[in-house]
């Protein structure tokens, strides 16, 4: 018997309904009652930030098949006529349901996540392609699939203990989401061999959101979450070629070829992975066993803004992902969101695609970031998930006072941030603990500032409210101070740290303006 497992059908996707009931479903449950499930409660944040571009791309199909202007070539050159329509769509009571049943049984024999020639974002391929030099299959290892289970001799354990003489199947929904997390944020270098010609390379390059953080309009139901998700044409995608998101497609992708043309939304959401994915399921199709991870191809990359991503600019001026911090919370972001450009880059174009909305749906919009800390190539530091309030009233095209008040109190905290740094490490050398630097800023350095943050984001949102007035350092300085003061501790009562904490202390207050900063003038000053 061959082994099945139906995405459509297999409740595979951590949902939490309207009644707060937490469930699973498949995608036809997913679409079909998009408006009465309220959350999306993946585990693994980089699966989640995946499956939401492709459920962001198959949202877009079954709109277009209830309003076909949405995929109307004209009407997307004009941002402002395809953003009405979209928003149009807001006003229905969820998916019509004809048009999800319509979409998705014309590929029904694509979501198969074991498929013997098209599983599901897979490449079947690999297990003629991926052998050893005597012929036989050359598995990467279900270790190697899993994020956060360590492989080879050394690797960071996230999550359990797990070695490659003795790996671990995994459920089959799991594997979805680890297949998914791989496709997006895999790493760069050596891999599994894949021989296409004579040549067997192994190795491969990063996967398109590899160290980034992603951020989501976050609607009060899927149904709102998941239209907003559809990013509108940019003017860098190709609009003439048939937009194909790899289960669409009759045929599989040339790994020698050059790329498909990036062409907008499906491409440019699902069509970017630098990898080869192909699960080995048990029997009867539960578990997942071992798994081909390998390169799909070398040829150089579109370039291509992503939606979701915050762009930071260098000293060259060009533009590249703002990259995951497990030290950076996500209330840091938030005035980079509103404002159309900062001081260091530009909001994701998903937030520009929000400012048309009608200001009693804009008043429930929350954030959702889903970031994964790694470094370009093989190590993976950890990931994270957060969800704000609903800032997204604040957008600086509809309320500039808000959006400006929000990015001050921001600069605030990161003034008193890097003066309570500088700060700690000045006091450690001058009570006669030696020299600091970044790898060693003594021992009071990590405590305060960890203190500091926590304290800072509590601040933060009580100063970031549409009634405050009050200037925003001296309430920072006042968690700066108290956080080096404990991170002292005792100390103090040598006459020589005394010393050097009220060095500090004096080297805190210079970072507070001595007369309050008014609020910039952005020249925008509409409010909804």
């Amino acid at each position: 018997m061959t082994a099945r497992f139906d995405l459509l059908e297999e409740p595979w996707i951590p949902i939490r309904r309207a009644s707060g009931e937490p469930a699973r479903v498949g995608l036809r449950e997913l679409f079909h009652d998009a408006h009465r499930i309220t959350d999306l409660e993946l585990p693994v944040p980089p699966a989640a930030s995946g499956l939401l571009r492709v459920l962001s791309a198959m949202a877009f199909r079954i709109a277009a098949l209830q309003d076909e202007r949405l995929a109307d070539p004209d009407v997307a050159e004009n941002g402002a006529e395809w953003l009405a329509v979209r928003d149009g769509l807001l006003g229905r009571d969820g998916f019509d349901s004809s048009a999800v049943e319509e979409y998705l049984s014309s590929f029904s024999d694509r979501f198969d996540l074991f498929d013997a020639e098209r599983p599901f974002l897979q490449d079947p391929r690999l297990v003629a392609e991926c052998t050893t030099p005597k012929g036989q299959p050359n598995p990467s290892g279900v270790n190697k699939l899993v994020m956060g289970r360590p492989t080879g001799v050394n690797g960071a354990v996230f999550f359990g203990h797990f070695t490659d003489t003795a790996p671990v199947p995994i459920p089959a929904a799991e594997a979805a989401w680890h297949l998914i997390a791989q496709l997006y944020y895999g790493p760069a270098g050596q891999c599994t061999p894949r021989r296409v010609t004579n040549v067997k390379p192994g190795n491969g390059d990063a996967g398109p959101l590899r160290k980034t953080v992603s951020f989501h309009p976050w609607g009060l139901n899927l149904f709102t979450t998941l239209v907003l998700g559809i990013p509108r044409w940019q003017g860098s995608e190709d609009l003439d070629s048939e937009d194909l998101c790899p289960w669409e497609s009759d045929s599989l992708p040339d790994p020698l070829g050059p790329p498909a043309p990036l062409t907008w939304p499906g491409r440019l959401l699902t069509g970017r992975a630098r990898h080869a994915v192909l699960l080995v399921p048990s029997p009867d199709g539960r578990r997942v066993a071992d798994a081909y991870i390998t390169w799909s191809t070398h040829q150089p990359p579109y370039k291509a803004l992503d939606p979701y991503v915050v762009q930071q600019q260098n000293k060259q001026g060009d533009l590249f992902p703002r990259p995951a911090s497990q030290d950076r919370a996500v209330w840091r972001d938030v005035d980079a969101l509103l404002l159309k450009q900062g001081a260091d880059g530009k909001r994701p174009v998903i937030f520009s695609d929000l400012v048309m909305l009608a200001p009693q749906l804009r008043q429930s919009l929350r954030v959702r970031a889903y970031g994964f800390d790694q470094d370009g190539q093989q190590k993976d530091f950890g990931w994270y998930s957060a969800t704000t309030p609903p800032v997204l009233r604040y957008l600086e095209e509809q309320d500039s006072r808000m959006a400006m008040r929000i990015h001050v109190c921001h600069q605030a905290a990161e003034d008193l941030g890097r003066a309570l740094e500088y700060a700690a490490k000045l006091a450690w050398t001058e009570s006669g603990g030696g020299k600091t630097d970044a790898k060693h800023p003594g021992p009071w350095t990590p405590p305060a500032t960890s203190a500091y943050w926590s304290a800072a984001e509590r601040i933060f949102w009580h100063l970031a409210a549409p009634d405050m007035e009050a200037a925003p350092h001296p309430a920072f300085l006042e968690a700066a101070e108290e956080s080096l003061t404990r991170a002292m501790g005792l100390a103090r009562s040598d006459i020589r740290a005394a010393k050097a904490f009220n060095h500090a202390r004096a080297v805190l207050r210079k970072a507070v303006p001595r007369t309050p900063q008014p609020l910039p003038d952005r020249g925008v000053n509409s409010k909804q």
